[in-house]
Formats: C-alpha cells, sequence, structure tokens
C-alpha cells in the first residue's frame, strides 16, 4: 500500500511537472496570427522565446510580437556595420537624413541586433522593424500574418495635448521591459500626476492605470511629477527588484516594483543627480570584477560608467543641486567612446551600440564592456 502511495505521488509530481514544463515553454500560445496595427515603435525589449516588445507611444499601446527568431544554437557573436544609416536608407529606398533610429535591443536567443526606424518626418512618417545579423546583413522585420498580441493603455495623454516636452501623446511609452513575467512600461498617462509606470502582466490582460510616480529633482530643486521616464533598467537590491529609472537633466531614480499598484502614487528616491542640460538615451546593467555598474547614455554628458556599490544604504538626495553639479552615486566618463546613440548588451562581456560619428554617420559597433 505503501508502495503504491508512493508511486501515485511520484506519478502526480511527474504530471505536475511536464504541466509546468509546458506552461513556461507557450507564451507564444498566447498570440493570436493577424497584422497588428502599428502607428510607431518608440521603445523595444526582448522576452523569451524570441517575443518582441514593442510600445508604440502615438498609438498608445504595447505589443507583443512572435519574431520567429528563437534558435536553439549560439549567438552571432560581434556587431559590426559602418555606416548602417546609409545602409538603412538605401534598403528603404530613402535618404539617410529621412531616417531615424528609435531604439535597439539584442535578441539574448540569437544575438541579433533589432532597430525600430522611421522613415520620414513628421506625422507623416511609417514605422520599419529591421534585424542585422553578425555578418551585417540588414533585413524588415515580417509585421504581416505574424503572431502578436496588444496591450492598450487605458488612459493615455490625448492626442491634441501639449507640454513643454512637446505633444505628450508621443511620451506615452519611452522604454518598455520584460521582467519576470511582467512588461514593465514608462511614460505619461492623463492623470494629475502623469509620470507613469505601468506593470502588466504577460500573456497580456487587463492593462489597470498604472502607478504615478513622484521624484525629487536635485536640478531643479523640486518635486515633479510631469517629466518622463527616459529609460529605466530593472536591478536587484537586497533580494528586491527595483527599477533604476534616469530623468531628463539628470535624476536618477529608484522605485522597489512592490510599490507599483494600480491607481497609487508613489514617491521614488533619488540615488543620484548625473548633471543638467543633459538627457539620458539608454541605459543597460552589467558586471565587472565582480561589482555591478550601470553604464549611460547621455545627449550631452557622454558614455557613463556608475557604481552601484552600497546603492542600498547611499543617502539619499534630498537638497538642491545647482550649477551643474552632481551628487549622490559616483561615476566615470568613458572617454574613448563618444557619440553613442543607443545601447544594449550583447553578452557578459560586451555591449552593442549605435554611434554617431563627428562626419554624421550612424555606425553600429560591438565594445566591450568598460
Amino acid at each position: 500500500m505503501l508502495r503504491q502511495t508512493r508511486f501515485a505521488l511520484a506519478a502526480r509530481l511527474a504530471v505536475a511537472l511536464m504541466a509546468g514544463l509546458a506552461q513556461a515553454a507557450s507564451l507564444t500560445d498566447s498570440l493570436k496570427k493577424g497584422t497588428p496595427d502599428l502607428k510607431s515603435a518608440a521603445a523595444l525589449a526582448f522576452g523569451p522565446e524570441g517575443i518582441l516588445f514593442v510600445g508604440d507611444a502615438s498609438g498608445a499601446a504595447t505589443f507583443a510580437i512572435d519574431t520567429g527568431d528563437n534558435p536553439k544554437g549560439a549567438a552571432t557573436g560581434a556587431l559590426n556595420v559602418k555606416d548602417i544609416g546609409s545602409k538603412i536608407a538605401s534598403l528603404l529606398g530613402t535618404e539617410a537624413k529621412q531616417i531615424k533610429v528609435n531604439d535597439l535591443v539584442v535578441n539574448p536567443a540569437s544575438g541579433k541586433a533589432y532597430l525600430s526606424v522611421s522613415r520620414g518626418r513628421g506625422p507623416k512618417a511609417t514605422t520599419v522593424l529591421l534585424r542585422v545579423s553578425g555578418k551585417g546583413d540588414i533585413e524588415e522585420v515580417p509585421l504581416k500574418d505574424v503572431k502578436f498580441a496588444k496591450a492598450a493603455l487605458p488612459n493615455p495623454p490625448a492626442e491634441s495635448a501639449r507640454g513643454r516636452f512637446g505633444p505628450l501623446r508621443q511620451m506615452s511609452i519611452t522604454k518598455v521591459a520584460y521582467v519576470k513575467g511582467r512588461v514593465f512600461v514608462a511614460g505619461l498617462s492623463n492623470e494629475d500626476w502623469a509620470s507613469t509606470l505601468r506593470s502588466i502582466p504577460f500573456p497580456f490582460s487587463e492593462v489597470d492605470k498604472g502607478t504615478s510616480v513622484q521624484i525629487w529633482h536635485g536640478a531643479h530643486g523640486r518635486f515633479e511629477t510631469e517629466a518622463p521616464i527616459r529609460t529605466f533598467v530593472p536591478y536587484e537590491i537586497k533580494g528586491e527588484t527595483n527599477l533604476l529609472a534616469a530623468y531628463t537633466c539628470t535624476p536618477l531614480v529608484k522605485f522597489p516594483v512592490s510599490d507599483l499598484k494600480a491607481g497609487k502614487k508613489v514617491k521614488g528616491t533619488t540615488i543620484a543627480e548625473l548633471g543638467n542640460r543633459n538627457s539620458p538615451l539608454d541605459m543597460i546593467v552589467y558586471k565587472k570584477d565582480g561589482k555591478d555598474y550601470l553604464l549611460i547614455a547621455n545627449s550631452t554628458r557622454g558614455l557613463m560608467k556608475v557604481t552601484t556599490e552600497n546603492i542600498a544604504s547611499s543617502e539619499p538626495v534630498t537638497e538642491p543641486i545647482r550649477g551643474g553639479k552632481t551628487a549622490g552615486l559616483k561615476y566615470e566618463t568613458i572617454e574613448n567612446v563618444k557619440g553613442v546613440q543607443q545601447l544594449d548588451r550583447l553578452d557578459k562581456d560586451h555591449a552593442i551600440v549605435l554611434i554617431r560619428t563627428e562626419e554624421g554617420a550612424l555606425n553600429l559597433e560591438t565594445i566591450a564592456l568598460p
């Protein structure tokens, strides 16, 4: 009898394990075949199984798209394409000055780079997703008859709304990231605290109003609720997942994910002021010599390597920081890499960067993490 009981228990455990494995391997099953009605592609992020998340600011929605790029083999290695801007323009039948690369991400499953590109300027610009392999080949990512899902935002800014940063709808989504079964979306809403962080379960279900966030901006000497997060990364602090978010001019703020509740108002902790008259463009986290660092590309302050040492216990920035001075977490500027517009982790030792040269060309390059 005892033997039979043990056998039955083992059988139930085996069935449960197989069911869990099947569930873990079937995220693309939640996607339905069709053509996503993308109006823009402001931000990109990869999840498991080659699923690409696309933040459509104009359409105020986040899409999950099955790229079909989910090989079992090794990644492609270094990615280097000189004057990629001209090559993209040629592929799209236009001039280099008529294209804009909105975001760059690496698919960790294949090592291929994905770029969201606007062709043309203004409201008539069209959006194209491109894929770059290790051989430097550039191809368009199919968006017709693909498996996808859509999560529409319930409270974006009105299409006619404008603010000191320009049309507010274009900032309804500024950054997306997939973290532990959820898609985090930063941007603006139509709430009285407009700056918003959303935590959307994936596979997609109902999207709530998100969490309205407030920060102390040392360079401006005031609390702010209207400035959008420009970029963020997830980071573990004492076993708790946080989002480290960078804003224009340039506060760095941490938000515990556990605080991000629907309809709540949350005050972040400013852990650094990295200098005014500057906008962060992209950010990654990596490990070097046993220590964690942030690597931040900026519009005017170059490529910053920011230490996360003592991030849990460091004193928050709570006073005005005037005259372009900095405070909080320490950093160094990587002087030998200039003109970085976008970046992402390629592997544990390398990053991929999109660089604007002094001559105005765009190059895609692989660099060693500093």
